[in-house]
């Protein structure tokens, strides 16, 4: 059986932990070579051993102009080209309404808008004619959640970029989608979350459980596979079916 992604070249930034790392893994199993991105080099190194299948890590901030020409100019010298980016880098941190101080704004904005819009621009060069663009997008862009209104509304701008950006890129006939995952089970959830919570919430998904990161990676591999060819602009929503109760 051929793999979904033989010979592709990819590139998974925030791909260290979480839904980055299960995805990198997933493309790489599918015969992509693949490049991920991240902020701490331990991590980075960990993934790597993970993944596999000659995967090269690149330390990166991706809100950071400078560290994304730097990732770009390595993979220009050792691939020459993307045909899949996944620009799934993302942050989040609580914030109520009230409180909400500019360094949280400024923080959030520039990882998850910012970001991601440099992110995919600046591959703009080595994405080649009928690439697949994937964007982290989450059930935030359509819910709202306490203390979390910053980064839902960093999540609408994402799923907006997607609508405007394949109209943008249609005489290269780039597709770009958006996966949004649901409560998914992750160490950034762990992180931010106690298991109580985590049960009242796997309590209130249709499906009856948290997501998984292979969850989102399978979906992943749909959207940048030929699986999907003829998909360009939607929001995949990955949930269990939350977003839609």
């Amino acid at each position: 059986m051929s793999r979904k992604l033989e010979g592709k070249i990819a590139l998974v930034t925030g791909g260290s932990a979480g839904i980055g790392l299960a995805t990198a893994r997933r493309f790489a199993s599918e015969g992509a070579r693949v490049f991920i991105t991240g902020r701490r080099q331990t991590a980075l190194d960990k993934a790597v051993a993970e993944i596999g299948h000659g995967a090269v890590a690149i330390q990166a901030d991706a809100g950071k102009l400078a560290d994304l020409d730097r990732v770009y100019a390595e993979i220009r010298a050792k691939a020459g080209r993307l045909d899949v980016l996944f620009a799934n880098a993302g942050f989040y941190e609580l914030g109520t309404f009230g409180e909400i101080t500019e360094e949280h704004f400024d923080k959030t904005f520039d990882t998850n808008v910012r970001g991601t819009l440099f992110t995919v621009q600046k591959a703009l060069p080595l994405l080649v004619n009928g690439a697949s663009v994937i964007l982290t997008g989450s059930i935030a862009s359509l819910k709202g959640f306490p203390s979390f209104s910053v980064y839902n509304a960093t999540k609408a701008a994402i799923r907006s970029f997607a609508r405007s950006w394949i109209v943008d890129l249609k005489p290269r006939s780039i597709r770009v989608n958006v996966l949004s995952p649901g409560h998914t089970q992750t160490p950034g959830l762990d992180g931010l979350l106690d298991e109580e919570t985590k049960a009242a919430l796997a309590a209130n998904t249709p499906a009856g459980r948290l997501g998984t990161g292979d969850d989102l990676a399978k979906a992943a591999l749909f959207l940048a596979s030929d699986d999907s060819a003829f998909i360009s602009g939607i929001e995949l929503f990955v949930d269990g079916g939350v977003a839609q109760v």
